[in-house]
């Protein structure tokens, strides 16, 4: 017997009551209803000829899949450590598909090196002399901070305040009165916690803005803003996967080597890809610097108290 099924123009059109020739072209898609007439479905690109598959075809395509996401992964990570520009050139050069998204590199070494630097027992925060005066440490940044609530030396951040801050930022100074009321212990956690918990989002906002950079310092060359921005997430990518196998390593010569490398690629990867002389690559790379450092500092200056404004 043979029941039926509406189709799309209100006719019924009878459905056999056996199982379908899979192996078989339909006249339509399966998935979609499109017409097909070859292997693939031009609409939704699903196979038209569909069955179950054996154990074998199973094994085939993990492989298969694994080997493709395996040789992606290593051909952008090799590229991207050890050729300084090369995986931005390819990128811009159109050969995208054998690659990682840059995107998804620079959020997945993110991830991990905050996720090693949270989780193993690495010291991220600078020594200090336990001399030091509270209002210089509080205005030395939120690392420097830490660690002196940690040696339980005095830390008063209104100190570093500017003295008209109660007229024109009132929630400002409420705020950071409520810090300095605390005892060492609880700063600590809060610059902790609001160090963990905005940086990530900090560092990634900075990316436009040392793309901007790169704007200002290569005007007239006729690259787009994609194309610098492009340019600051393989850069910052590279720094983060350093970083994160710098921090485990004891110190030694390695060490020193990887060093180095961090020091070095960057000039070397703006001489690939935007083509100026030994001059040229220098003076913009140091400006680069500069400007990139300071806006780390405020990133994460802004991150520890947007952690102590937010504290409960």
């Amino acid at each position: 017997m043979e029941g039926w099924i509406a189709t799309e123009s209100h006719r019924l059109k009878p459905v056999p009551n056996h199982a379908p020739d899979h192996h078989a072209v339909p006249a339509d898609c399966r998935n979609c209803g499109t017409a097909v007439s070859g292997n693939y479905c031009a609409h939704c690109g699903q196979e038209t000829r569909l069955h179950m598959p054996s154990l074998a075809e199973f094994a085939h395509e993990f492989i298969t899949h694994y080997v493709a996401l395996e040789g992606k992964l290593w051909g952008t990570f090799m590229r991207l450590l050890f050729q300084p520009g090369g995986l931005t050139n390819e990128y811009l050069a159109g050969r995208r598909r054998r690659y990682v998204e840059p995107l998804r590199v620079y959020l997945t070494l993110s991830i991990l090196f905050f996720a090693l630097v949270k989780f193993s027992n690495a010291n991220i925060y600078s020594e200090m002399e336990p001399s030091a005066p509270a209002a210089a440490t509080a205005s030395a940044g939120p690392g420097k901070a830490v660690q002196a609530v940690e040696d339980d030396a005095p830390i008063r951040l209104g100190d570093a305040l500017a003295p008209d801050v109660d007229r024109w930022a009132p929630a400002v100074r409420r705020t950071v009165d409520r810090f300095d009321a605390l005892g060492p212990q609880d700063k600590a956690r809060l610059l902790k916690d609001g160090f963990f918990r905005y940086a990530p989002y900090a560092m990634f906002f900075l990316m436009p803005v040392f793309a901007l950079y790169l704007k200002g310092l290569y005007l007239g060359t006729g690259r787009r803003y994609g194309e610098h921005l492009l340019f600051a997430l393989h850069a910052n990518a590279f720094a983060f996967a350093v970083f994160s196998i710098f921090l485990p390593m004891p110190d030694g010569f390695i060490k020193f080597v990887l060093f180095c490398w961090l020091i070095g690629y960057l000039p070397w990867a703006m001489q690939r890809v935007y083509r100026k002389g030994l001059f040229g690559t220098a003076w913009r790379w140091a400006v680069l610097m500069a400007l990139h450092l300071l806006s780390v500092v405020v990133a994460i200056v802004a991150a520890a108290f947007l952690g102590v404004a937010m504290a409960p």
